[in-house]
């Protein structure tokens, strides 16, 4: 700062001696000069401070949201608000990834694992102060299965009787599906087979509830576009709601008075922040804009480790990296094209090159030790079987093979992904490749409509169970982006879900995972983990290996 003096010497005219002005004099400047200098000198507030001292929690979310209607996205950065904004029957402990109770206070379970009893909480209320009840669940159920909806998430609910074929057309009648309000605060599920995993299940962002006279206000009961899901026509069931929503800018949420356990949620909003570039966001905490990151810069991870290692977190979590082919389009329509790309992809170069080994390559697409399932088969890198296998699809050193697109988000690091698998395939198998990266959005609708050659994306699971990867990419998979489809692989994923023991559903798994590895619509990159920064200030934050968040039992401390 710029120092002023405050006041000069005078020199009398017949002497040498120095003469002070009075001492009121003296306080009175002083005084007015620090109120014309009070703006430049004082410190401003940063918005993290702001946020401590009014309990305004300011988050990194990645990308815009696609949708706040639970039904309508597939989204993860969709789901990180749905749990400020809703609540389910169960909710998943952050580091067990166990289900714990939520609306149900308790659930029980018949001897022989098909019927589950919800008892909701008679104290649990939506945000316009309507009870939550069990028809509120039947109806979003229903909402969520309605062939016409098309929604691509429904068969997370398929374990229930009839939900399928609900959901595919087979029947009509809704009575028909296991799902039974048997008075206000009891819903009873009936099962098409034994699902021990079922309570993890009533967590995910597909079981929620809805508030019906909302949707049927708003003719958004069978309509996926009606802006029901917006601050002021929102109504929500869980610990906040909906304030304010401004395209790429953020999304707030604030606290719910109505919330059954608003007593133990210290905080008072929270703003999730769309930046999907992270050296964007890791700027924007430093500068004191942010409390919680989304991701960080792979190359900021040495300094923060040597500087500020409170600051920064690396955690475990299941999420594979992959590459998807697209099997309707040349060249990746021929099996030994995929399987030759697939061979030729050098992962631990990628892991090194691109996350400082702060990443574990994969050669298979369930994460390690996933609900206690380890897979045996691998895809490895060989660049010598790659090479026959693309001559016998009769492209040697890649003549004659039609370009390949690289599809990409514009994030650094999987530009960068992009960019060592294009120099690889190059260099090893004379295959030429373009990257084009566009805007999270952009790339997941290319992705869901077949648009594109080949694309980076990732899988987090929802549940800690090999199915939550495994079933994706059945033939008629709401997510499964590769036209892929394979009988053999359906029936092994319908067999484990019929299984009982243990050892035989993961052994249908192995072998199911074993013909999607050697049939390729998907090529593993590596395991994810969550690199992020946290301010000191966020309590309660732990880690979370399915990523979930249970905002209400978060806070700031000075």
């Amino acid at each position: 700062m710029i120092s002023y003096p405050l006041s000069s010497a005078v020199r009398h005219p017949s002497s040498a001696i120095r003469r002070r002005p009075p001492a009121f004099l003296l306080s009175s400047f002083v005084f007015g000069l620090c109120l014309l200098l009070l703006p430049a000198c004082t410190k401003r507030e940063t918005d993290v401070e702001a946020g401590i001292r009014t309990q305004t929690l300011l988050i990194g979310n990645g990308v815009e949201p696609v949708s706040l209607d639970p039904h309508v996205t597939s989204s993860l950065n969709d789901a990180c608000i749905f749990m400020a904004l809703f609540e389910g029957l169960t909710a998943l402990d952050e580091q067990t990834t166990r289900a714990v109770p939520a609306v149900a206070e308790r659930w029980d379970v018949s001897p022989d694992g098909l019927v589950y009893t919800f008892q909701l909480r008679p104290s649990a209320r939506w945000s316009n102060g309507d009870s939550v009840t069990a028809s509120d669940f039947a109806f979003a159920f229903q909402r969520i299965l309605k062939p016409e909806f098309g929604a691509r998430y429904a068969y997370m609910l398929h374990p229930i009787k009839n939900a399928e074929a609900f959901n595919t057309g087979k029947i009509r009648d809704f009575s028909a599906v296991g799902v039974a309000a048997v008075d206000a605060h009891t819903l009873r599920l009936t099962l098409e087979r034994p699902t021990p995993h079922l309570p993890a299940l009533a967590a995910h962002m597909t079981w929620l509830p809805l508030h019906r006279p909302t949707l049927e206000k708003l003719r958004a009961v069978d309509n996926r576009t009606a802006p029901w899901a917006r601050p002021g026509t929102l109504v929500g069931n869980g610990p906040f709601t909906l304030a304010e929503w401004r395209a790429d800018v953020h999304v707030v949420v604030q606290k719910n008075p109505r919330y059954w356990d608003a007593a133990r949620n210290r905080l008072e909003r929270i703003v999730f922040l769309p930046t999907e570039k992270t050296e964007v966001e890791e700027l924007n905490f430093r500068a004191g804009q942010t409390h919680v990151t989304f991701g960080l810069p792979t190359a900021k991870i040495a300094v923060y480790r040597e500087r500020e290692p409170a600051r920064l977190r690396l955690e475990p979590l299941f999420d594979t990296f992959f590459l998807r082919f697209n099997v309707t389009k040349a060249p990746c329509d021929n099996q030994k094209v995929r399987r030759a790309l697939a061979l030729a992809i050098d992962r631990t170069g990628i892991v090194r090159a691109v996350f400082a080994d702060s990443r574990r390559p994969a050669g298979h697409l369930t994460p390690p030790d996933c609900g206690g399932y380890n897979v045996r088969a691998r895809v490895p890198t060989d660049f010598a079987t790659a090479r026959r296998l693309l001559a016998e699809a009769g492209f040697p050193a890649g003549r004659g093979l039609l370009e390949v697109e690289i599809q990409t988000n514009n994030t650094a690091e999987r530009r960068r992904i992009a960019e060592v698998i294009q120099e690889t395939w190059r260099r090893e198998l004379g295959v030429r490749s373009t990257i084009a990266s566009m805007e999270g959005r952009v790339s997941a609708q290319y992705q869901r409509t077949l648009d594109y050659s080949v694309a980076i994306g990732d899988w987090v699971a929802d549940i800690a169970d090999p199915v939550n990867f495994l079933e994706v990419y059945l033939g008629k998979g709401g997510n499964n982006w590769t036209g892929w489809s394979n009988p053999e692989y359906d029936r092994l994923i319908a067999e484990a879900a019929r299984t009982l023991d243990p050892e035989r559903r993961f052994e249908f798994f192995q072998q199911a995972e074993a013909l999607l590895l050697e049939e390729a619509p998907i090529a593993p990159l590596f395991f994810g983990a969550q690199t992020y920064l946290i301010h000191p200030a966020v309590k309660g934050w732990v880690p979370a290996p399915l990523w979930v968040r249970r905002y209400q039992y978060v806070w700031l401390e000075k």
